[in-house]
């Protein structure tokens, strides 16, 4: 279920009323900049959401989704039709209205009409551990985000689009991938998330504080 919103003012106002994608993360322990019981606070109005716009890797990401998207469609322009519905393109479960997702990009696979997701990242590469995430396979809260949009749509695959920088004594090196997920593969996992996200969301309905979960840095 799509929701018609025009303004960030609207789109930060629901934001509070649910959980979103990126929030998914700290209510399992895999957000390595907010708790569990952060998140809480600012879904009660006891916090403030912490402003990151003026961030400069945030800036970054922000600038560099849209020709990293049509580059996307350009290389997969044989295999998916690729739209964007905007800043503000945020999907409801309709069963769950407060588990939501705002999309980089929607996907419709050529062929077989299966509905997808396609989220897209940009991550400075610094460290080698750093480089062991991506080269393993998606980051553990960016995989929580993946499982959370696919729960909001419903929809059939997801697809994260990751540009990776590398900056070594002035010269930049970037590298772009691409991850692919496939609902019926984690079916497990979403039913695990969508339970602690459920359990989550009754503690905020109940003004009642979860256990602590470190965030697992």
């Amino acid at each position: 279920m799509a929701m018609t919103i025009t303004t960030e003012a609207e789109w930060l106002k629901a934001r509070l009323n649910g959980i979103g994608a990126s929030e998914a993360s700290a209510i399992v322990g895999c957000n390595p900049y907010m708790s569990n019981t952060d998140l809480w606070k600012v879904k009660t109005g006891r916090k403030k959401a912490a402003d990151i716009s003026s961030n400069e890797h945030v800036a970054y990401g922000h600038a560099a989704e849209g020709p990293i998207r049509e580059l996307f469609a350009l290389d997969y322009t044989g295999r998916y039709e690729v739209s964007y519905g905007g800043a503000f393109d945020m999907v409801h479960n309709p069963e769950y209205p407060w588990l939501f997702a705002t999309l980089d990009g929607r996907l419709v696979e050529k062929g077989t009409g299966r509905h997808g997701i396609l989220e897209i990242k940009t991550a400075e590469i610094l460290r080698s551990i750093a480089r062991e995430k991506w080269r393993d396979g998606v980051p553990d809260n960016y995989y929580v985000q993946l499982l959370h949009q696919l729960l909001a749509t419903g929809w059939d695959f997801a697809v994260l689009h990751a540009q990776l920088k590398r900056v070594w004594d002035g010269e930049v090196k970037t590298t772009r991938q691409s991850y692919f997920i496939e609902r019926a593969e984690v079916e497990g996992d979403l039913a695990y998330l969508l339970e602690q996200e459920t359990k989550f969301w009754g503690y905020v309905q109940r003004d009642q504080m979860p256990p602590l979960i470190l965030p697992n840095i």
